[in-house]
């Protein structure tokens, strides 16, 4: 009787740790940005981006290379494809703006890495290539878009940038502080190399909500504060969250033009700040987020802040 009920005890102790051990499953997430959740059409105009990141213990050999993960740290790998436009902020004019920054589209694939350490801190090693310019298709992109909306046509596109390759490697540390299941801080840091763009870059975040140590915070498109996009797979969830971050820029192909070509640039901002706001809610293995975010002037001659939101959907497989 005895030796039953030890081997009960010793069941129902072990299931917790069993459950908690399964590593958590793939998941794919397409996030949209886009400044008509701002009331404009202009400037930062248009970002999309697919991503799919592999399931937990994918990837090691990659992570113990590019990211010295050691034993006991969680890994995992993603790929993901996306396109970011950029306009003046008038689009009626055929004719360059002098002072408003130019039409550009980047079109690209990405490759990450991913490693949550058991001290706490999560590192996400990110390298993206793909190409500036017509071969973006950002102009059909935005031409479509209006044409089914019934948009009027944006006129500027023949002065876009030129057609040029871009590489862009990024690496970013996010802490986890008084990490719970209802409260915690995310501060981070990081920086990007390319000619793309150069710069250094750290912020924080706060969040409140119902099971944080198994939702992460919604992916974004670059520059943006990191994440990785990884959520749990039963129950139900949610997450409201807020914080910014400060960029120093020492370079953004968008602002300051080709980089081995002429093409239409304006004087690009060193220090540019940004805050965001947003919740996220999970119902199993489906879920849906937005945030808002308010980015400062890039440049000279920028009239105001400018801010558009951001949704993010992703499924756990």
């Amino acid at each position: 009787m005895m030796r039953k009920s030890f081997a009960a005890a010793s069941i129902t102790l072990a299931a917790p740790f069993s459950a908690a051990a399964e590593p958590a499953p793939p998941v794919y997430s397409i996030v949209v940005e886009n400044d008509v959740f701002g009331g404009s059409d202009e400037r930062y105009t248009s970002g999309i981006k697919h991503q799919w990141l592999s399931a937990e213990g994918k990837g090691a050999r990659l992570a113990r290379l590019m990211l010295r993960a050691g034993d006991g740290d969680v890994v995992r790998y993603g790929v993901g494809a996306g396109q970011s436009i950029f306009t003046p902020e008038d689009i009626g004019v055929a004719a360059p703006l002098p002072g408003e920054r130019p039409y550009a589209g980047w079109l690209y694939l990405e490759a990450q890495s991913v490693v949550e350490r058991r001290s706490g801190a999560t590192d996400i090693l990110k390298i993206a290539a793909g190409v500036v310019g017509p071969a973006s298709l950002a102009e059909d992109a935005q031409r479509t878009l209006h044409r089914a909306f019934n948009f009027f046509d944006p006129a500027g596109w023949d002065n876009q940038l030129r057609n040029e390759p871009g590489l862009l490697v990024s690496f970013d540390r996010q802490w986890r502080l008084g990490a719970g299941e209802r409260f915690e801080a995310l501060p981070h840091a990081g920086a990007s190399l390319g000619n793309v763009l150069t710069e250094a870059r750290a912020g924080a975040i706060f969040r409140i909500g119902s099971d944080l140590a198994s939702d992460g915070l919604p992916a974004r498109v670059s520059p943006a504060r990191p994440a990785a996009g990884a959520h749990g797979a039963d129950g139900v969830s949610w997450q409201l969250f807020a914080g910014g971050q400060a960029r120093a820029v020492a370079q953004n192909i968008f602002l300051d033009g080709n980089t081995f070509r002429d093409s239409l640039s304006v004087d690009r901002k060193t220090i540019v700040g940004e805050i965001e706001a947003g919740f996220a809610v999970r119902a199993g293995r489906l879920s849906v987020g937005y945030n808002h975010v308010w980015r400062s002037r890039e440049y000279d001659g920028e009239p105001d802040y400018q801010d558009f939101g951001a949704v993010t959907v992703s499924a756990a497989f």
